[in-house]
């Protein structure tokens, strides 16, 4: 069995105000005791709220996450939140890449390995995203899609510090079609074989990977199950307290 210490990761995007993201602190942190310390967990909420919510998380093993950083360290980027800033309220983890900053923001390659560098430089682990659309996985491009996506890490001739890997096929993310968990390994495997093939096996033996893309409570423990699937990043099914304990407990 791996060794790798698996991990839920809560992505809640622009869901919860800091008001609420509170009241769901309290209401998890009742429920904590009752599940895994095998397992870690960290909460992504949206920027307003980090500051509040991680008040709460201190002196508890639960990791405060935000859902981007900006490449540049400070300037003129209205609107922009750079990991200084981040790192300042106590956040220890941070997502990059995700299917919807690619989607959205059309954001790539060369710019998620300026956000790794910040985020490295600054002592945050980055959690970086990749995952193929339905028409890349139907022309059977996902090990190709993963291979270009994985670039982003070629300028670190070394292992950035705390990296985790999520893979989310992106026909998955909110569609309630998860992936079966013989899709999912496979292209868990062609991530850590492309990990390998830079840093070596017994350095990529040592990355977590997680699983995104309709998560529930009901093929949680079928997923996590797999060896080769390290935990979760949960976006909807991370939203309610009962639930997300639920995944953390099906990844131990």
């Amino acid at each position: 069995m791996s060794s790798r210490a698996p991990l839920v990761v809560a992505n809640w995007k622009m869901n919860k105000t800091a008001r609420e993201a509170a009241a769901f602190a309290e209401e998890f942190l009742a429920l904590r005791p009752s599940l895994p310390d095998s397992v870690g967990v960290a909460i992504a909420p949206a920027f307003p709220a980090l500051e509040r919510l991680g008040r709460l998380l201190t002196h508890t093993q639960i990791l405060l996450a935000a859902q981007d950083v900006h490449t540049e360290t400070k300037g003129a980027n209205t609107g922009e939140v750079s990991a200084p800033m981040l790192k300042d309220l106590g956040v220890a983890m941070a997502l990059v890449g995700h299917s919807e900053r690619r989607r959205d923001r059309k954001e790539d390659e060369a710019a998620f390995t300026r956000k790794i560098e910040r985020l490295v430089e600054n002592a945050i682990s980055p959690l970086y995203c990749v995952g193929e659309t339905l028409e890349e996985r139907d022309g059977g491009k996902t090990d190709d899609v993963l291979a270009r996506q994985m670039t982003a890490l070629d300028p670190f001739g070394s292992l950035p510090a705390g990296l985790v890997i999520a893979y989310e096929p992106v026909w998955a993310i909110g569609t309630g079609r998860a992936a079966s968990p013989a899709m999912a390994v496979e292209a868990h495997r062609q991530i850590r074989s492309l990990l390998a093939k830079r840093y070596g096996e017994g350095v990529a033996a040592t990355v977590r990977i997680l699983y995104g893309g309709s998560v529930t409570p009901a093929n949680a423990a079928t997923l996590f199950g797999e060896e080769e699937i390290d935990g979760g990043l949960v976006g909807g099914a991370s939203l309610v307290p009962a639930d997300f304990a639920a995944l953390v407990k099906a990844a131990g």
